[in-house]
């Protein structure tokens, strides 16, 4: 999906169970995470409901623990990880080979096979990317949304920034958008 159908998507309400921000470019990251935390749940819902997590704070068991309950007088719960890159462990690692299929799954793995629906679990890999091929890449685009933000180079920059005002009715010089 790209940046602005997710927008499209979420202001409409419909809601995935997983959303797995990745890429080189954070403003989009950051921008989808940010619509979520602030439009999902209402202020009251949000003190139960909501949790915003940093990576390096945090560890897959304590992730899908947050993800496995049920929400509180709402709809939905909605738990953001910050800088999900700073997991360990979040992503399998392919080059540890055991006999069982089952000993191969990582527990995010596990969770994705399964996600509740009531949940929302944002995560935010910033500055890296995982290998759209791999098995982990496909259940994520299977059950939920697999995002990759595209760097925005400095040729592209002056008709971004004309593009994203126009979508908020303004309008910029061309002379100032080069800038």
């Amino acid at each position: 999906m790209k940046f602005d159908d997710i927008i499209k998507d979420l202001q409409k309400k419909i809601y995935r169970p997983v959303y797995f921000l990745m890429g080189e470019e954070p403003y989009f990251i950051d921008e989808i995470s940010y619509f979520i935390e602030t439009h999902v749940l209402n202020e009251t819902e949000k003190e139960f409901n909501q949790s915003v997590v940093y990576g390096r704070d945090v560890d897959v068991s304590s992730i899908i623990g947050m993800a496995k309950r049920f929400p509180m007088m709402a709809n939905y719960q909605v738990v953001i990880v910050k800088e999900a890159q700073d997991i360990r462990d979040l992503i399998p690692d392919s080059r540890e080979k055991t006999e069982k299929k089952e000993k191969d799954k990582s527990l995010f793995e596990a969770y994705l096979e399964n996600p509740l629906k009531s949940t929302i679990l944002v995560l935010c890999y910033k500055y890296k990317t995982i290998d759209r091929r791999k098995s982990f890449a496909r259940l994520i685009e299977k059950t939920g949304v697999l995002y990759e933000a595209e760097r925005v180079f400095e040729n592209q920059l002056p008709q971004w920034i004309q593009n994203t005002l126009k979508k908020k009715n303004y309008s910029i010089h061309p002379e100032a958008a080069l800038m």
